[in-house]
């Protein structure tokens, strides 16, 4: 067991921290941006990450420490109030950042004080990331940005973006990208609603229009923004794809009750109970997965292997909820409201139907189905890569549609 300079074990002197925290800020009494803001202080935000920064630079295994002990004492979650920050935004500026940056963005991250999104996908390039079109230019001290990103979760209440331009069409694609944190308050960015067939219009488009960014905004160096990407990447289709939750708990156990109620009104169906008990085993082995891939991510930034945790679940979602809805019958076929809303939450409902159409878009968030194959097959497997006829052309030479 590692020791720190108290000479505590670092998991004694986590649970000294947790003991601390609970007493000072009785979860049940104590306003969740202060709570979250003491665990953060604490170094209890992400236990890995620097001193100051949220952090105790301690193996990240004791994070789990940490959840396992909170979550029952019903303290808030940080995920839940800012999935994108939280789960993609914090180890990239932790990875990538300044201390100054850490400093300026970490704290009010983790409190969901100031929420954040992601631009990267666009009209032209949404699979194929490294080919995007938005420009950045140099301009002194500041940048000068534009170019229209798409899909972008939550934008509408965000107050930073992540943001991956092109400064350098001269390059290869993947090599003239520069990162930023764009404030999505500032001049020139317009946020428009892309509705879903839910309704909701958790999604946006953003227009980006001579939208200017301190270099003091940019995250890594200048044609760096390739390799800052895949941070995140990697850390959403873990956020998206590798949760690790309790056995039967989540969609599955949505359609465990609803069959149930089923069986109780009209007694057992071998055919659907037989459907049941394949989806619950899919979901079982999907847990455990996750559970082992956990593990080998504590020894440092996720992998391909993240990848595995995004196609199954994407695919065995819609498929429990396909069930789901067939399993209520004609009633699957009501829907009622499409009046659109703008959610605070996003993907997040207790209405079956609602939770069917939004699983269509698991598959194709964070990285389509069909990606998620390819890098798989590439990266893990070692089978041969697509051939890449557009690999070290300069981007300005690249035909687009």
């Amino acid at each position: 067991m590692a020791v720190v300079d108290t000479g505590h074990t670092a998991e004694a002197l986590v649970e000294e921290r947790l003991a601390r925290l609970l007493a000072q800020h009785p979860p049940a009494t104590t306003d969740p941006i202060e709570f979250l803001g003491a665990q953060f202080d604490l170094g209890l935000a992400w236990v890995q990450f620097d001193e100051g920064h949220g952090g105790l630079g301690l193996p990240p295994s004791l994070q789990e420490l940490v959840d396992t002990t909170l979550r029952p004492a019903g303290a808030p979650i940080p995920f839940l109030r800012n999935p994108i920050g939280y789960g993609m935004a914090a180890p990239t500026v932790a990875a990538h950042g300044t201390d100054e940056q850490k400093a300026r963005y970490l704290r009010p991250l983790f409190t969901g004080e100031e929420i954040w999104c992601q631009l990267f996908s666009e009209p032209g390039a949404g699979s194929d990331l490294a080919g995007l079109s938005a420009r950045a230019v140099r301009d002194g001290d500041e940048w000068v940005v534009n170019g229209q990103k798409v899909w972008t979760t939550l934008a509408h209440l965000a107050r930073w973006g992540m943001l991956v331009a092109r400064t350098d069409p001269d390059q290869p694609k993947h090599k003239g990208l520069t990162y930023f944190v764009v404030d999505m308050g500032a001049r020139g960015v317009e946020v428009k609603p892309l509705r879903q067939i839910t309704g909701e219009a958790e999604f946006n488009e953003v227009f980006l229009s001579d939208v200017r960014i301190p270099d003091g905004g940019r995250l890594g160096e200048v044609g760096e923004g390739w390799r800052v990407s895949l941070t995140t990447l990697m850390h959403e289709r873990v956020s998206i794809g590798g949760l690790v939750v309790p056995r039967s708990v989540g969609p599955i156990a949505e359609a465990v009750r609803l069959y149930q109620q089923r069986a109780a009104a009209e007694g057992d169906h071998p055919v659907l109970r037989d459907r049941l008990l394949q989806l619950w085993s899919r979901a079982e082995v999907l847990r455990l997965t996750n559970l082992r891939a956990g593990m080998a991510r504590k020894r440092g930034v996720p992998g391909p292997e993240g990848s595995i945790g995004k196609v199954a679940f994407g695919e065995l979602n819609k498929d429990i909820y396909s069930f789901c809805i067939d399993l209520l019958g004609p009633a699957g076929m009501l829907y009622g409201d499409y009046t659109m809303t703008r959610p605070e939450m996003a993907g997040r409902s207790s209405d079956v139907r609602k939770a069917f159409l939004r699983s269509r878009a698991n598959s194709i968030e964070g990285g389509t189905t069909e990606v998620m194959k390819n890098i798989l097959g590439e990266r893990v497997l070692g089978l041969p890569g697509d051939v890449r006829a557009d690999k070290d052309r300069p981007w300005k030479d690249v035909p687009r549609s």
